[in-house]
């Protein structure tokens, strides 16, 4: 099920007596603990009816007797058993034989439990190591199939960049933040769709910000690795042709550290987009966000316009020239050169002339 799902389910009161949390995302799953502690514990009286394990240094089989046992402090009670991963079996082999004194029989042991559960207790089997893609996708399933007993896992998987874009928008609504699409976007992207930084950060910008328009420049200054959003700016000038800007950007670049290469690699991928629509004959930053999204190359709003605004500005042979500029700078920049400030300031001129 879904972070969403599973917090409609706490606002009925639909509780069932054990959960498996799955997938590293860490946002929606504090969401969610929240959600659970509430629904099953009501606002009051936690000191005593929250356990937390750690099932690296703890059994299973603890976590379950302990699910057994009657408090006498507390009628409902909540366990996370965190590091669930670690009460798989370490082999196939071992899962296979499903010896029941080791990590495999615990799951024998969840599912008895779970047939006759303590009324009032509920179980959280929290399993964050492993994604849902790549190669972690084969270790996940294991966790899950030994878990099955547990029922329907809450997925925790990571935001999308339109997830992250959606919820940050729902954070500055809450904060009464004033801050316009295209630097939503921006942030997003510097905190590469981080649920759990992009809160931290509209808190902090709302507090320094006391209303007023987010602007670059507060990005720029608040926001860790915010000097991406930058870049993103230098792309966004140079696709303006806008040679006296593109230049103060470069300076900030090279003043905070900025790795140059970085800023190259972002202005081709710009550069290839709008000689892509140049191509294809696109006439508007829909048409651009829609052809690229067909192809499956998924496209902000934000950006699209900035690639309308370089096709716009550049002719097919201009842009054509642009990749040249940029394969030379970049070849530049890892040689030899004692001055890379020199290398990028020759390639924006070049570039707007």
């Amino acid at each position: 099920m879904t972070p969403a799902q599973f917090l409609t389910r706490m606002e009925r009161g639909e509780i069932a007596p054990a959960y498996l949390f799955l997938g590293p995302e860490a946002y929606q799953r504090r969401r969610a603990r929240r959600a659970l502690l509430k629904a099953a514990l009501g606002t009051a009286g936690r000191e005593n009816a929250v356990t937390q394990y750690d099932l690296a240094e703890t059994t299973l089989a603890e976590a379950i007797d302990d699910a057994r046992a009657l408090s006498l402090f507390a009628s409902e009670r909540v366990i996370f058993a965190g590091n669930a991963e670690a009460a798989l079996p370490r082999t196939r082999a071992d899962e296979d034989a499903g010896d029941s004194d080791g990590a495999a029989g615990s799951a024998d042991l969840l599912a008895a439990y779970l047939k006759d559960p303590t009324p009032g207790v509920v179980l959280v089997f929290d399993a964050p190591r492993f994604d849902f893609e790549g190669e972690d996708k084969k270790k996940q399933e294991r966790v899950r199939k030994f878990y099955a007993a547990a029922g329907d896992p809450v997925e925790f998987k990571r935001a999308s960049a339109d997830d992250a874009r959606r919820e940050a928008t729902a954070l500055a609504r809450r904060a009464g933040l004033s801050i316009d699409p295209a630097m939503v976007d921006l942030l997003v992207e510097a905190l590469a769709a981080d649920l759990t930084r992009i809160a931290v950060e509209v808190e902090k910008m709302a507090l320094y910000t006391q209303g007023r328009p987010v602007t670059e420049e507060d990005l720029g200054l608040l926001v860790p690795d915010a000097r991406a959003t930058t870049i993103f700016a230098l792309v966004g000038a140079l696709g303006r042709r806008d040679r006296s800007r593109s230049l103060e950007i470069l300076d900030t670049l090279f003043r905070d550290g900025e790795y140059l290469p970085v800023a190259l690699s972002f202005l081709a991928a710009q550069f290839r987009a709008a000689l892509v629509a140049k191509e294809t004959g696109l006439r508007s930053p829909q048409q651009i966000q829609g052809h690229f999204a067909k192809i499956g190359v998924q496209m902000w709003g934000s950006r699209a316009e900035q690639v309308f605004q370089t096709v716009a500005k550049f002719s097919k042979s201009q842009l054509e020239r642009a990749m040249q500029l940029t394969f030379e700078a970049d070849k530049d920049l890892r040689s030899a050169r004692p001055d890379d400030r020199i290398v990028m300031e020759q390639f924006i001129l070049r570039l707007t002339a």
